[in-house]
């Protein structure tokens, strides 16, 4: 005879209602947000599916938002879930609904969201920016966008921004756009399409590499910081973990290293050479793009790092020659051409050939310990003045007490090399270590924008559009428009 099983099941019952009666009179602890995270294992972080904050790259997901959320899961030892939204203005409401535990998409601390939300410790400073096309009449004072076509991103602290002065100047109009992002605007604006947008001044750092027309007005506001932001509430154990985390990678470096990987060379990129640069890339690039691509395919590189270098050093220029002699597209010296088997270092794809082959060879001798990205960056350097100078940087760094294998720290002892009280310490002596420097971020520069002309489809009338699938693309500063851009 089969024993009823609902006294078992009636007292399962009344267990579930009193657990449930004492967490709501505080006897039994309910679980934190933190709790809660561990538990399920995940947290989940929204963000914009866009080249400057999160997007699947060639080498799989990058993006400086990304990154550091990759790092702050691994923090908690849970996995990362990534979810986006089709516009900026929905990112927020998936926070405060509870779909999300973190907005990280380069948001600025405004006094508005501070009423719904908790903001992590900033990791960067920007200010807003009225931007204009050169060509056009600059902008003098904020009236100056009466009567005049603008637009900004709908749901951003430029639109909040913009209310906020419309309510003393009831005749500034603009238009709030749910579709586009601020690339996207600032693209309009170089094509003439739009009068002005306003734009955070590190996106138009970026921006102005690939837009040189674009220019800044002035600026809108004073400098504002950048975070992530949580919901607020009264269990702050997140944002506890989240303030730590910050005081973690800053102390040991982290957080530096992918400041450095995604905006390192922004700020040394010339802006006047650019655009001799973007002239040239359609009048003699195409002349030796199979070269490159060759090249690439044979020596295992990506062909876009190859012509970066190759402009770098002559301009793509067969005939050029420096005043130490070096000749040809990558400026090979005459025992570098000989080491290499290039008898005819003038001859376009000799040379080219040639320097492919260099650089994989001094990428190769470099110690294990130097990591991408730095490793690209280390064999760029030395490239330009030797391998034997960037190991004398090296020494130098550990000297001082910073990390020998990391190019945030080794570039600032390359200029060093130039000061006798250090290089009569090392083993070859002088140098000229900042041109070395201004090398790699230049090649960087070059390299990002030949990122953005051959993944995106933004210039029709650039005959590198071409599908590519690369080989061995260096985890350069995330491959496209590196850095997160702040709304």
């Amino acid at each position: 005879m089969t024993k009823s099983r609902r006294p078992l099941t009636s007292i399962a019952v009344v267990l579930t209602v009193i657990v449930a009666l004492l967490m709501l009179t505080g006897y039994v602890q309910q679980p934190t947000q933190l709790n809660l995270i561990k538990q399920q294992g995940e947290l989940v972080v929204v963000t914009r599916n866009s080249p400057t904050t999160f997007y699947v790259g060639a080498e799989g997901k990058t993006g400086f938002e990304y990154d550091l959320a990759k790092l702050f899961a691994e923090h908690l030892g849970v996995k990362l879930k990534i979810v986006t939204t089709q516009n900026f203005s929905g990112i927020l409401p998936m926070v405060k609904s509870g779909q999300a535990h973190i907005a990280a998409a380069g948001l600025s601390v405004t006094e508005s969201r501070t009423k719904d939300f908790r903001f992590a410790p900033a990791y960067q400073e920007i200010t807003q920016q009225l931007i204009y096309r050169r060509g056009k009449q600059k902008p003098q004072n904020i009236s100056d966008l009466n009567g005049k076509y603008s637009e900004v991103v709908a749901g951003s602290s430029h639109s909040e921004l913009l209310k906020t002065i419309s309510d003393s100047q009831t005749n500034i109009q603009w238009q709030d756009n749910y579709e586009a992002d601020v690339e996207e605007l600032l693209a309009l604006v170089w094509q003439k399409e739009l009068d002005f947008t306003i734009a955070d001044s590190n996106q138009v750092e970026i921006s102005q590499r690939y837009y040189p027309e674009l220019r800044v007005a002035f600026d809108l506001t004073e400098p504002q910081q950048l975070a992530w932001a949580m919901l607020k509430s009264d269990d702050l154990t997140l944002h506890h973990e989240a303030t730590r985390f910050f005081e973690i990678i800053s102390n040991n470096g982290k957080l530096a290293d992918l400041k450095e990987r995604y905006f390192g060379h922004i700020r040394d990129f010339d802006y006047v050479g650019n655009r001799k640069f973007i002239r040239h890339l359609r009048k003699r690039l195409p002349t030796y793009l199979d070269d490159f691509k060759q090249a690439a395919v044979q020596y295992k590189h990506d062909w876009r790092m190859l012509a970066a270098i190759g402009y770098q050093e002559s301009h793509w220029d067969p005939r050029a020659i420096s005043p130490t002699g070096v000749r040809g597209i990558m400026m090979l010296t005459r025992g570098t051409a000989a080491d290499m088997g290039i008898s005819n270092r003038i001859n376009p794809r000799n040379s080219i050939h040639g320097g492919a082959r260099y650089y994989g060879k001094i990428k190769k001798r470099l110690p294990d310990a130097i990591q991408e990205p730095d490793r690209t960056w280390f064999a760029l350097a030395a490239y330009n003045i030797g391998l034997g100078h960037v190991h004398d940087a090296r020494k130098i760094t550990k000297a001082l007490g910073k990390d020998q294998d990391k190019w945030v720290d080794v570039k600032d002892a390359l200029p060093l090399l130039m000061q006798k009280r250090w290089y009569k310490k090392t083993k070859h002596g002088y140098a000229r270590g900042m041109e070395a420097t201004r090398y790699v971020e230049n090649i960087r520069g070059y390299y990002d924008i030949l990122v953005w002309r051959t993944e995106t489809r933004k210039d029709p009338s650039s005959n590198l559009l071409v599908k590519y699938q690369p080989q061995n693309t260096p985890a350069s500063s995330g491959g496209l428009l590196k850095t997160s851009t702040p709304l």
